[in-house]
Parts: C-alpha cells; sequence; structure tokens
C-alpha cells in the first residue's frame, strides 16, 4: 500500500469512527451528551466540536482557505448534536475527497500552518494528513471513554482495517457510501 492510498483508507476509517461515535452519542439524552465530564474538554460537545474544527484548521490549511484560527471562533460552532453531526459528516466528505485526490507529489507539498502568535510554520501535506489522523483517534477515544460513564456502550472503533472485521462495518460504509474495502 502506497502513503496515498494510505492516507485514503485513514480518511474513511476517520469518517467511519466519527460516524459511529456520533450515532452513540445521538442515543444520549440532552442531560447525558451535555453532562460535565473528566477529560481534556469536560464535555461530549466540547470534544465532538474540537473534534470537528481541528479537521476544518487543517483541511483550511491543506486547500490553501486562508480562515486560519478563526475557525476557532467558537469553542460550540453548534446549538445541537444534529447540527453538529451533519457538519462533522460535510467535513469527513471534504477530507475523504482531499485525500481521493492527492498524488505522490500533492502528498509533499508544502502546507503552511498558521499558529498565530507562534508563527507559521511549513509542512508537508502527508505529515500534516498523518498529524491530524492522529489527533481525532485522540480524541475520539477521550469521548469514547466519556461514554462510558452513561447509559450508552461505547462504539467499536477498532475493526475497519481487517478483512474479517468487514461484516462488523459493511452496513455503516453502504451509509457512508464508502468502499467495502
Amino acid at each position: 500500500m502506497t502513503l496515498v492510498e494510505q492516507l485514503r483508507a485513514l480518511a474513511r476509517n476517520n469518517a467511519w469512527s466519527n460516524y459511529r461515535l456520533h450515532n452513540a452519542c445521538a442515543q444520549l439524552s440532552e442531560r447525558d451528551y451535555r453532562a460535565e465530564r473528566v477529560s481534556f474538554f469536560p464535555s461530549l460537545p466540547l470534544t465532538l466540536s474540537h473534534i470537528l474544527t481541528v479537521d476544518w484548521y487543517y483541511l483550511d490549511a491543506l486547500e490553501q482557505g486562508g480562515r486560519g484560527y478563526a475557525v476557532f471562533e467558537k469553542d460550540e460552532p453548534f446549538e445541537t448534536l444534529a447540527e453538529l453531526t451533519a457538519a462533522q459528516r460535510a467535513s469527513d466528505r471534504r477530507l475523504i475527497g482531499f485525500c481521493e485526490r492527492l498524488t505522490p507529489e500533492t502528498a509533499s507539498v508544502i502546507v503552511i500552518l498558521d499558529r498565530g502568535a507562534q508563527g507559521r510554520f511549513e509542512e508537508a501535506a502527508h505529515a500534516v494528513l498523518m498529524h491530524l489522523f492522529v489527533h481525532q483517534i485522540h480524541h475520539r477515544g477521550q469521548a469514547h471513554a466519556m461514554l462510558s460513564g452513561t447509559p450508552v456502550k461505547p462504539p467499536q472503533l477498532d475493526e475497519f482495517f481487517l478483512a474479517q472485521d468487514l461484516p462488523v462495518r459493511a452496513e455503516e460504509l453502504r451509509a457512508l457510501a464508502l468502499p467495502q474495502t
């Protein structure tokens, strides 16, 4: 598997994991969803919002959109989980599309990350994408742990890459219009 193929697979895994996590959160009462919890961000809405806004930040940099830190204007950019979920799915499709368009040459293009007062940094697109995927896995793990303290069972998020796990994810991949691989 080439680097570009791996990045495409990680983008699809990212969308699938977000789908599962958001579906689990949708089963919570509003009170359980918004309850204060122990984690880096003290609630599920703040954690899920952070996952989305970080997607926006890095996608903006990768696509040379020029928004930079403006994507972080609100800690919670949406009032409801339904709105947040729709925005996350749109962002996931955008990330998949970006990775589908990657070539070995464009994966090495230099991306400027504007870190505000910390400065502007140059990074290769493939490094930005790998950082983004690891970051999202990290915070989804926190949300997963928060779900453990609710009546909703946290979803499995690690059944994606092995062929033996395809039956577990096949229906969800069809719902997301993602390849069955």
